[in-house]
């Protein structure tokens, strides 16, 4: 970190074991992020009117070039923050997980869906529970009535437009599953 790290405690005595806590867990953080400009961090215990067990709220406001990452840790009536171990524990695990998605988005190392094939369904054979579908490219694949997902089998006509996952089966290729475009098929329930 180009800047030391920050530690604020509020309606709290400092503590040195929690201080060391947060410097460890700090430190971590720069195996997730080796550009962290600075790091602040506030251990908040509640007002001292409070009666029953104290639950800490933690405060982590990471910064790096051109982003700021903060997580505010108010766990309101978590009872797992009565100790302040678990609360910083909680922060921090937030934080490496905002960390992560930053740099996956940073190295566009984002996971896109890929499309779907399309076809339409070309053959039904419902007594031997099994149909073809015509892809676009002019292939015939196979597939199973229990492939289909989001309608009937049995509702099914010839010409049916579908998107479908392909993988090689013991024949040839074939859908693994089938999802029937439109809104006139009944969805099995």
């Amino acid at each position: 970190m180009k800047i030391p790290l920050q530690i604020t405690f509020r309606n709290m005595e400092p503590s040195d074991a929690v201080e060391a806590k947060i410097r460890e867990k700090a430190a971590g953080l720069e195996q997730y992020a080796k550009d962290i400009m600075s790091c602040r961090v506030i251990v908040e215990a509640p007002h001292k009117h409070h009666h029953k067990g104290n639950i800490y709220a933690v405060i982590i406001d990471v910064t790096l070039p051109g982003n700021e990452v903060v997580v505010d840790r108010n766990p309101g009536q978590d009872h797992a923050h009565e100790d302040v171990y678990v609360a910083i524990r909680d922060a921090f695990n937030a934080v490496r997980r905002q960390l992560e998605d930053y740099l996956r988005l940073r190295r566009n190392k984002v996971k896109t869906h890929e499309t779907l094939p399309h076809g339409a369904i070309k053959e039904l054979f419902p007594e031997q529970d099994y149909g073809v579908i015509d892809t676009q490219d002019s292939r015939d694949i196979y597939f199973h009535r229990n492939s289909v997902i989001n309608a009937d089998f049995d509702k099914l006509k010839v010409g049916d437009s579908v998107h479908f996952s392909e993988e090689m089966g013991e024949e040839g290729p074939q859908a693994s599953t089938v999802h029937v475009e439109g809104k006139h098929h009944a969805a099995i329930k």
